[in-house]
């Protein structure tokens, strides 16, 4: 199964996506993993300012299958959070990469972003785990 991924992201192995521009990273959940979750219902958004270290969780997606933790890939600030999803969160169903985001993240080391996949690589990655 190939995985519909976009070459200028990078992505996790928790099937986070992240769009770097400049010091600010957009980030949402995979094209994968909304297949996975299913209809989605409610999302549980962030307070912008709220600070975080990779790893931490930072959202929830709700669908009518399950709740999942969303995990953020880097360390920084929450400087915006896609309000859009508390009355529409079939947003991310629709539109994961684009109009689907969750938040944008002030990063504090960008050095972080070695440990993430591009696409080629996480192709693979899904690949190997079904």
């Amino acid at each position: 199964m190939s995985t519909e991924t976009r070459p200028n992201l990078k992505y996790t192995r928790d099937h986070e996506w992240l769009l770097v521009e400049g010091d600010t990273a957009t980030v949402g959940i995979t094209q994968h993993a909304q297949e996975a979750l299913g209809d989605l219902v409610y999302v549980e958004l962030p307070e912008v300012g709220r600070s975080l270290t990779a790893g931490d969780d930072f959202a929830v997606v709700e669908s009518v299958k399950a709740a999942s933790e969303v995990y953020s890939p880097i360390t920084g600030e929450i400087v915006e959070a896609n309000a859009t999803l508390d009355g529409a969160p079939e947003t991310i169903n629709e539109d994961p990469y684009e109009e689907g985001w969750i938040v944008k993240i002030k990063l504090s080391d960008p050095e972080e972003l070695a440990e993430c996949m591009d696409a080629s690589e996480y192709e693979a990655f899904v690949d190997a785990s079904e």
